[in-house]
């Protein structure tokens, strides 16, 4: 998690984890005070939301983009995680990260409890075709083992999978374990009624929504697939919700490609009514991604009633059935299942159903109550810990 902060010392996100997102800690704690990457700026943009508020802090950590600036900062960090660890607050770690992996040591020389929110796979993440990096096989063998021992470490753990990245990142036997998804889904984020396709377009509207500051959303993969569909006569359209530094790599492709006239490149929108807006502009959701925990963009776009097809990674499959599900980084596995489903107006409209009944699963109000005795239970762990010290 990276922020700004202006000169008035306010701190602000671009995309999420604003205000309202930190509010539900406070349900158990007292405060909330958040250790993250925080850049400098003259003047937030209009469309970044405010992060900090009432009880809500942030203490800035170095700031760093890739493994190289890590390794060159990682003495710093070393020493501002020390220092800002020597309070009696809980800590809890949203893993996988190198920011929470350089803490645990510290953690365990003061013999103190913590709890981890695991909220994505780095097996997954470095995974072939997903990440361009010459170390990336090294990568994809340190990062889990990594994780592995910090989630056996915890003395509470969520997952945002009900079963996936339990498997293969069991907490530790005696510890406090449970799933929840960080997703915000508040009413207003749902449809009323599922979508009915009786009388299908001429031109289908794909959407996506996906970082581009990595690969691991299968976008280039998803181009690709459109481009064979074009060919095949399928009229159809790519709206691509999200920036970062491939954009104008996967901008070239789609020239390259000749979809120029069928892809929309939206750039970076804030959470909320702006992604939705686009979601509902749209005939079906892909998200073809080599890696995930538990995909919210998929679940918000399932909570506006769109057929939304995945691939069998992280814990897509949890969401949806094995038949809208394709391997990663399969081109023409891909193709002919973006044609199978937007060919079929009935079973369109009963993916909207499904869907839609499914995401009610995420609503805030289902997930607050295991949210909240994950949070009682880390505490409850702080405050024995804090009687041992006297």
């Amino acid at each position: 998690m990276r922020f700004d902060r202006t000169p008035d010392g306010a701190i602000w996100t671009q995309v999420a984890f604003a205000y309202s997102f930190w509010q539900r800690y406070l349900a158990v704690f007292d405060s909330v005070r958040i250790l993250a990457r925080i850049q400098y700026v003259e003047v937030a943009q209009s469309d970044w939301l405010r992060a900090d508020g009432i009880r809500v802090t942030f203490s800035p950590l170095p700031y760093y983009v890739g493994p190289r600036q890590y390794l060159l900062k990682v003495r710093q960090m070393r020493q501002a995680m020390r220092s800002a660890l020597q309070g009696d607050e809980a800590v809890l770690l949203r893993i996988p990260s190198p920011i929470a992996a350089t803490a645990v040591p510290i953690l365990k020389q003061q013999n103190r409890p913590y709890g981890v929110e695991v909220v994505g796979d780095p097996y997954d993440v470095f995974a072939p075709g997903s990440v361009r990096h010459p170390l990336r096989p090294l990568f994809r063998w340190w990062f889990p083992r990594q994780l592995r021992l910090m989630c056996a470490g915890a003395r509470a753990a969520s997952y945002v999978t009900e079963h996936t990245l339990q498997r293969r990142y069991p907490p530790a036997p005696d510890a406090f374990s449970t799933h929840y998804s960080s997703i915000e889904l508040p009413e207003e984020a749902f449809v009323p009624t599922p979508r009915q396709y009786d009388n299908p377009p001429n031109q289908f509207t794909l959407v996506t929504v996906s970082t581009l500051a990595q690969m691991y959303k299968g976008v280039d993969v998803l181009l690709n697939a459109i481009s064979i569909c074009a060919k095949g006569g399928l009229h159809v359209r790519l709206i691509i919700v999200g920036d970062g530094k491939h954009r104008s790599e996967l901008e070239a492709q789609t020239q390259a490609l000749g979809l120029t006239e069928q892809v929309q490149f939206c750039g970076q929108l804030p959470a909320g009514s702006a992604v939705r807006e686009q979601l509902d502009m749209a005939d079906c959701f892909v998200l073809p991604s080599y890696q995930e925990g538990l995909p919210r963009a998929m679940i918000e776009a399932m909570a506006r009633g769109l057929p939304c097809i995945g691939s069998t990674v992280g814990g897509i499959p949890e969401l949806l059935p094995a038949r809208d599900l394709v391997p990663p980084n399969d081109v023409h596995a891909l193709a002919e299942k973006i044609r199978e489903v937007l060919t079929n107006p009935d079973r369109m409209t009963s993916m909207s159903a499904r869907n839609l009944h499914k995401a009610r699963e995420y609503a805030d109000d289902m997930l607050r109550e295991r949210r909240t005795a994950f949070y009682q239970h880390l505490k409850s762990e702080t405050e024995a810990w804090l009687k041992t010290r006297g």
